[in-house]
């Protein structure tokens, strides 16, 4: 296949850079594309049209908006698209995809029919989010609410900046509804998945939505910063430390680590076999990778049984090649990344009441040429306050008063908010 140069969409007009950063297969190392990087400069130039994405998008009726999302969900699942300076078929964006995240092919395929599903009920979705709002009342600002008193909407931001993860193509789906409500968009691509962004631009300008509307801004993580501070909304992926710079930035949704927790209480803890399918499915679906992917199961009792049964059914998965449909494990493709990680993971076995459940089936660490993986980890902790417990992937902590298991719920449930 040949390499894609793929531009920078300064509002819908493609630019080449002289900077380029290359896409590659995280197996042969083969160069999927050159994508062309923009700088603070050229995003901060270029911001003075985002009035006029804003413009467009409110001279057209939301209900002729929705019927484009729902039109582009065809096109993104199905057609042959403009991709740079050549052209993606659902199968080269499955396999392309693929090759730069690591993430297999099939669940590639299994995040387009999540997009296809978020924009083909795109009206049904809006219903959802505004509690039946009168649509319209977004166009005006004003009207008369679902119980007859009269409210006021005011977008905060022509556009909405976006800071794309690459980890999990699935998280797309939070801001798929953006064009509807006649706002422009703003992305800036994780560097090993710009398939996304572009493809679903591709679709929605074919739909009908205008092309001015949509810009797209690969780049360092200088310009994920830039792209905050000049965006007056933004959403933003990433890690323990990301979250802690914009919590109290009102202008930014952050979107980080998930800490998601399965609670067992005393009512069901005796039944936690009924439960394990849930369990297995909440930590290891879609390889782990998105941010609602348990990280660690906690009971009052029978938490030593729960960690060997999860043991059992996710310890001795395999690498497998990315086209192999049985493959469910992802690989990490930037170099070192696994072996921090699970440097990290050995580093915490070292305490106290910390047991690997896992150990007995083979190698966590599987290290290859231009890519690693870790096998699924199960650790068994006799105390929350172990380090692994309060990790964002994997813990069992052992048997513990009631009270004391409230407590940490509610130590969460602050954490999330």
């Amino acid at each position: 296949m040949p390499v894609l140069n793929i531009p920078i969409l300064r509002w819908g007009q493609p630019y080449t850079s002289l900077e380029t950063d290359d896409v590659v297969h995280f197996v042969t190392g083969e160069t999927l594309a050159r994508v062309s990087q923009a700088n603070t400069g050229l995003l901060g130039r270029d911001m003075r049209l985002a009035l006029h994405a804003r413009h467009l998008l409110t001279e057209i009726p939301i209900s002729e908006l929705i019927a484009m999302m729902k039109k582009g969900a065809d096109l993104f699942l199905h057609a042959t698209l403009p991709m740079g300076d050549g052209a993606q078929t659902p199968e080269d964006f499955a396999r392309q995809q693929s090759a730069s995240t690591g993430l297999p092919e099939h669940m590639c395929k299994a995040n387009m029919s999540k997009n296809y599903f978020v924009l083909s009920n795109m009206d049904k979705i809006l219903d959802a989010l505004t509690r039946g709002l009168d649509l319209n009342i977004l166009t005006r600002g004003y009207g008369v609410g679902s119980r007859g008193v009269m409210v006021s909407y005011q977008a905060q931001a022509p556009v909405l900046g976006l800071v794309l993860p690459s980890n999990s193509p699935g998280v797309h789906t939070l801001w798929l509804p953006v064009i509807s409500m006649q706002v422009g968009l703003l992305l800036k691509p994780g560097p090993q998945e710009p398939w996304t962004p572009y493809r679903m631009a591709a679709a929605f300008v074919e739909a009908g939505v205008p092309k001015a509307a949509i810009s797209i801004y690969p780049g360092g993580g200088e310009l994920g910063a830039e792209v905050v501070r000049r965006s007056n909304r933004t959403m933003i992926f990433g890690g323990t430390p990301t979250v802690a710079r914009y919590r109290c930035d009102p202008r930014v949704q952050v979107h980080g680590a998930g800490f998601s927790k399965i609670l067992l209480g005393d009512d069901v803890v005796g039944q936690w076999e009924e439960y394990l399918d849930v369990m297995v499915d909440s930590v290891f679906l879609n390889s782990g990778r998105g941010c609602i992917n348990c990280s660690g199961i906690w009971a009052s009792r029978c938490t030593r049984e729960i960690a060997e049964a999860l043991a059992e059914r996710i310890g001795p998965v395999e690498p497998k090649p990315p086209e192999d449909p049985q493959a469910s494990l992802a690989a990490f493709t930037v170099p070192g990344a696994a072996r921090t990680i699970w440097n990290g993971i050995e580093a915490g076995l070292g305490e106290a009441g910390v047991e690997h459940v896992t150990a007995g089936f083979g190698p966590r660490l599987v290290e290859k040429q231009r890519c690693g993986y870790l096998r699924p980890v199960v650790i068994h902790c006799d105390s929350p306050e172990s380090t692994l417990a309060n990790s964002e992937r994997g813990a069992v902590p052992a048997e513990r008063d009631a009270e004391a298991n409230r407590t940490h719920a509610g130590r969460h449930r602050h954490h999330l908010r």
